[in-house]
Parts: C-alpha cells; structure tokens; sequence
C-alpha cells in the first residue's frame, strides 16, 4: 500500500512540513508514500498534480494523508490515481458519507446531539429549522466544519428560540466561512460535556473528546482530541461506537466522541479518516504500525 502525502508550496519534490513526522513514521513500519501537489489538484490540473506519482506496474492499494477535499475534489485525486493503477482505500461515495454529516446521520442519530440542515440560506428556512430545537441552545456548522474558534458570534447560539441572535450568529458564521463552506448550514444541539480546559488562545472550552480511527471497522487508535487539559484517567467506553463503526459506509474513518456531564458517551462527528488530523500527542510508529496490521493483508 502506498500513501500519499501532500507535497511542499514552495518545493513540488519535498513533502508539506506538518506531515514529514507523519512520513517518518509511515516508511519506519514499511509503507512506500508518493507526493502530489494540493494547490494543483484544487485547480483541477490532475494531470500536473499527480506528475510525481510513479504508476504502480500491478494493481496497488493507496491512502490519502492530506488536506481536506470537497467530494468533488477527493473524486478527482481518485480517478486520476486509478489511472496510475492506484486504488484510494475510500471511493468518492464512501468519502462523501463520512465527511458531509447528514450522509451518515442516519447511521449515528441514536448516539449523536440531534440534526438538521439545509443548503437554502434564507431567514425562512434558517428560522424554520431552529425553531425545531425550541429554547434549547444549538451550534451552527457548515456539512463539515464550524467555526468553534469564533465560539461566542459565530458558532454557539444560547436559545434557539432568539431569532435576532441565530441571524447574527449564522450571518458571521456565513461571512466567516466565505467561499469555503461546505454546501450548506447544519445546526446541532448543544451539549452539555464534561469540561477539560479553556483553550490557550482562542478561550473556546474544550471538552474531554476524543478521536477513534477505524480501519476496516477495526479499531486503529484512540487519541486525546485536545492537546490542552488533563484528561486524567478518562477514557471512552466503547462498545457501542464499534457496534456503529460496523454500519459505516467506509473502510477508513474518525469518529470522535465526547463524554456529557451526566457521564454518557455520544458521537460528536465522524470523518474520513485520510483528511483527519492525528492530534500531537499521537505516537505516529504506533498509528502506522497498527494501520499496516489491520489494511495489508
């Protein structure tokens, strides 16, 4: 299996900084990595972005380790791999279902805060669907990400029930996100979670959550999501999420979880594991020695 790994801005033949201890790791435990160039492949010139992707001589299995992609994008970088004889371990379907949330919230609605979404950005239909969570305070997200760093004007709203204050909230979020949101607009409830940390720069509260990769449905690691805080000897019951984990449609994902201040466990979000983040505290000989174990047969 090859993965492949996001090349440097400034240097097409050296890998991108954040992910060089990432590539130590992966050629410690015996993977090969080829390099492509992000800013080429957003462009849509794949043929240049793939350029140093040597094409496997039979059919070879790959990992994207890289920034995040919008579906279309991601459907890209698959089919031009296939060209080189490459198969990316998502398809562009299994992709989507865990980085968009309403394509897998089906899957975790009983063990996640309740949904709703919409890609209409108008009053009406923003109204409408806070108006569902009543008084109860929500968050706003795009089908990807929020802006929880901007937590008080452009993610938390504390009573759904305040037109004026969804309006502001959602508007800065909307401004905020500019042409990188991600289809539409999803509010959450909110809740409440057991309090780890402020964090150091942005003074969001950090909660004690943390990131599970599955490989196969198979457990890969579990991390601390927070590299502030002291989590003490907190950590996640599982049973229910690998039992969950079996539905998903993807062989490789995050789910990240979080622990209420009642003591339940809930799913906070899942995502596709080849665009999510291995938190500092991650041993990364560890992350890819297990991934070799459960994917290369």
């Amino acid at each position: 299996m090859r993965i492949i790994y996001c090349d440097s801005v400034f240097d097409n033949k050296i890998i991108e900084p954040d992910y060089e201890e990432e590539k130590k790791s992966a050629i410690n435990v015996g993977f090969d990595f080829s390099l492509i160039s992000f800013e080429e492949l957003v462009d849509e010139n794949i043929a240049t972005s793939l350029r140093f992707v040597k094409e496997a001589a039979s059919k070879e299995y790959g990992l994207y380790r890289g920034w995040m992609l919008t579906p279309n994008q991601y459907q890209n970088l698959y089919i031009g791999l296939l060209k080189k004889n490459i198969e990316l371990i998502n398809s562009p379907t299994e992709y989507k279902h865990c980085h968009y949330l309403p394509e897998s919230y089906s899957k975790i609605e009983s063990k996640t805060p309740k949904s709703n979404w919409t890609k209409e950005l108008t009053n009406d239909s923003i109204i409408k669907l806070t108006r569902e969570f009543e008084d109860s305070p929500i968050i706003v997200k795009d089908f990807v990400k929020s802006e929880k760093h901007n937590w008080e004007d452009a993610c938390f709203i504390p009573n759904a029930s305040n037109s004026d204050k969804v309006k502001s909230v959602v508007n800065k979020f909307i401004e905020l996100r500019g042409d990188f949101l991600n289809e539409g607009l999803v509010f959450r409830q909110f809740e409440e979670l057991e309090f780890l940390t402020e964090h150091s720069k942005s003074g969001m509260p950090l909660t004690k959550e943390f990131r599970v990769f599955f490989a196969n449905k198979k457990i890969v690691k579990v991390l601390d999501y927070w590299d502030e805080g002291e989590y003490g000897d907190t950590k996640p019951e599982l049973d229910d999420f690998i039992e969950i984990a079996q539905r998903i449609e993807s062989n490789f994902f995050t789910m990240d979880v979080a622990k209420r201040k009642n003591g339940e466990w809930i799913i906070m979000e899942l995502g596709d594991g080849q665009v999510a983040g291995l938190p500092d505290n991650a041993d990364g000989n560890e992350f890819y020695n297990k991934l070799r174990e459960i994917i290369v047969q």
